[in-house]
């Protein structure tokens, strides 16, 4: 029976703790297998242990030599990269100033620019490169004709710039000298550009280049930041520097000539920054994070499980939380994708365009709720809204029913983003506006009924002043036409007679104007913006305004500072904010010493808007109203509506302005309203 040992395969009963002889023979086999079990256990987990701590750490200093070796490398491509940029731009700099002079000596050479005009360019190439300090113009002799800036006294050129002179004497072509020491004990060197008059040498340009300028005009700041930038010479010594800041040990350097432009110079660039560890100490941490991983696995699978379980239970009570919250919107909502396809409505939105869901979903456009009467205008909006140019704040459309009924609909458009950060689609709220239109259009019939029924009353509180502003032309015209008729009785010829008669023509103008103010004032009911001169609006306000000053005896002072002509408004509407406005400064001053009652009504331009102001020198406005002030049937006279502030300020608001008030200096108050100039400015 047995297959091999006995104490190999237990059989089966055997709790090792059997009696008689075959037990005892048994007994001792197991025993002995299981303690060669553990001990040979004992022994492997550690040269296992210890076998894999060996791979890992292999593994570790390979991964952190790579990364030291990657680091170098970026490190050093990064230097060669902005070593190249860094050239590349001190070239070109030194180019366009190489041919700005070259352009120069050929305009000398053709004689097509005087010593005035190499003045003017040459300091505009001083002022314009402040690299060169200075740019001279020496004849055929070497001899100084013209120097910007003024040289003081004369020196002895250095000697690489005579060999410069006569190499660009003998060669006929722009030569650039070796380094040498300016006058401000700095480094620099000459571009020397020979001028030719046919075949004949007639002289040279030269620029005077200082390197110090040349590096701290045209190295920027992020370079700086990151390396040491200097100008060297063949043999390695530093003649000028961008950075002060001294090269730390381990730093990376290279060098490239700038020969040509200049000659015998190169440009060095060393790294600043210390060399970092952030790589190893980054491995070493994780590292001891992975351990510290490993030695938790375990614990952190099963407590992962089970956070797992609730997390799903808990998105389960969330998406069903979000889906009751969705259907009991009244907001429609609606998702497109981004080739503009439906992939999600609610029933918000399903009820308001009477299409089911599986209806829309996947439905391109045009879509089913669209106006067929307004196909291209929504089939533009539809557009622009895939192309990204949705307003921010939304904007209004008009939908159709399932029925065919028609919906003002406002929707508000904003980018669909994916658990991954991509642009899906787009996602619109979209609510039914079509009462709220309704009322709207409601309220601004009964806006304007109240506008026209205010300016009634005001017509009738005008009244009595009017009628004394008729009676004026009118006694005129009565006198005139009294003393014409006793002239043509007394014989008196035509020409004598013909100055009264255009005197009645003007008074009868002049009250028939009045008339036809008063009437446009109460029949007008609709806003008409036109453009407006600024300049009659005054001057007809003021004809209103002046018997109640008059009334009042208040001084009125018109000041037009604005630099324009004309203002879009409707005339009617701003002559009865100018009326409103100037009869209660007129009423607030009643009370003031007479000499102190005036009115100034001040125009002037702020930006693109156009700024009236009326200040009196009345009590003020009390404390306890400042709040309402504007608001209906509020009013600080006893006998007052309290409708003609709350009008002013619609209107000013249909004009797209605004209205305000604030105290004056040193009493009184400064009503203020402003009025957008559009295209008029």
């Amino acid at each position: 029976m047995d297959a091999g040992p006995r104490g190999l395969t237990p059989e089966p009963g055997d709790t090792g703790r059997r009696s008689g002889a075959a037990g005892w023979r048994r007994g001792p086999a197991r025993l002995g297998w299981r303690l060669l079990g553990r001990r040979g256990l004992k022994v492997a987990t550690p040269a296992l242990t210890a076998a894999g701590i060996l791979a890992i750490s292999l593994a570790l200093a390979a991964l952190v030599w790579l990364a030291d070796r990657d680091e170098r490398l970026e490190r050093q491509q990064a230097l060669i990269k902005d070593s190249l940029w860094v050239e590349q731009t001190l070239r070109f700099e030194l180019g366009a100033d190489l041919g700005f002079i070259d352009r120069l000596a050929l305009d000398i050479g053709r004689g097509s620019a005087d010593a005035s005009q190499v003045a003017v360019r040459a300091r505009h190439l001083v002022s314009n490169s402040p690299e060169i300090v200075r740019l001279q113009w020496l004849d055929a002799d070497d001899r100084p004709a013209l120097a910007v800036p003024p040289q003081t006294e004369r020196t002895a050129p250095p000697p690489p710039l005579t060999v410069a002179l006569e190499l660009a004497r003998a060669g006929g072509r722009a030569v650039p000298s070796s380094d040498f020491v300016l006058a401000n004990g700095q480094a620099g060197f000459a571009l020397v550009t020979p001028i030719h008059r046919g075949e004949a040498y007639a002289g040279a340009l030269v620029a005077t280049v200082s390197l110090s300028a040349l590096l701290s005009e045209h190295i920027p700041w992020w370079i700086v930041e990151r390396y040491r930038v200097t100008v060297v010479d063949v043999s390695g010594r530093e003649l000028a520097a961008r950075s002060r800041v001294a090269v730390p040990d381990g730093s990376i350097s290279h060098t490239i000539a700038l020969d040509p432009p200049a000659r015998d110079l190169f440009i060095s660039i060393s790294t600043v920054a210390a060399k970092t560890n952030l790589v190893r100490n980054s491995l070493v941490a994780t590292i001891a994070a992975l351990a510290l991983v490993v030695a938790a696995s375990f614990l952190a699978l099963h407590r992962h499980i089970q956070r797992r379980i609730a997390a799903e239970s808990e998105v389960r009570a969330q998406h069903a939380f979000r889906k009751a919250m969705e259907d009991s919107l009244t907001v429609g909502m609606r998702a497109k994708d981004i080739a503009g396809r439906i992939i999600y409505v609610n029933p918000a939105f399903c009820r308001m365009v009477g299409f089911a869901a599986d209806e829309l979903i996947g439905q391109p456009p045009p879509m089913p709720y669209w106006v067929p009467e307004l196909l291209d205008e929504t089939l533009a909006v539809y557009r622009a809204v895939l192309d990204g140019r949705a307003p921010p704040d939304g904007f209004e459309i008009t939908f159709q029913r399932r029925n065919g009924e028609w919906f003002d609909a406002l929707i508000y458009e904003a980018p669909l983003i994916d658990a991954d950060g991509r642009h899906a689609g787009w996602m619109a709220s979209v609510v039914d506006i079509t009462d709220r239109k309704r009322a709207e259009e409601l309220s601004r019939q009964q806006s304007e009924q109240l506008a026209r029924t205010a300016r009634l009353v005001s017509m009738g509180e005008m009244a009595s002043s009017i009628a004394h502003e008729l009676n004026q032309p009118l006694s005129a015209v009565a006198s005139y036409a009294t003393g014409s008729l006793n002239m043509i009785r007394s014989g008196c010829s035509g020409e004598d007679i013909a100055p009264a008669i255009e005197k009645i023509a003007e008074q009868a103008q002049r009250a028939g104007q009045i008339v036809h103010s008063i009437y446009n004032v109460v029949r007008r009911s609709e806003p008409q913006i036109a453009p407006l001169d600024i300049v009659a609006l005054i001057e007809e306000a003021a004809a209103f305004i002046a018997p109640e000053a008059r009334k009042y005896g208040v001084e009125v002072v018109i000041r037009n500072n604005s630099d324009v002509n004309a203002v879009p408004g409707d005339r009617v509407l701003l002559e009865q904010v100018l009326l409103n406005l100037a009869r209660n400064a007129c009423e607030a001053m009643a009370r003031t010493a007479a000499e102190d009652r005036r009115l100034v009504i001040k125009v002037e331009r702020v930006a693109a808007e156009l700024v009236f102001s009326l200040a009196d020198r009345g009590p003020g406005i009390a404390a306890d109203v400042l709040e309402s002030l504007f608001s209906p049937f509020v009013s600080t006279k006893p006998e007052g509506m309290g409708m003609g502030l709350c009008i002013c300020r619609t209107i000013i608001e249909r004009h797209h302005g605004r209205l305000w008030f604030e105290p004056a200096e040193p009493r009184g108050t400064v009503f203020r309203f402003v009025l957008p100039l559009g295209g008029m400015q």
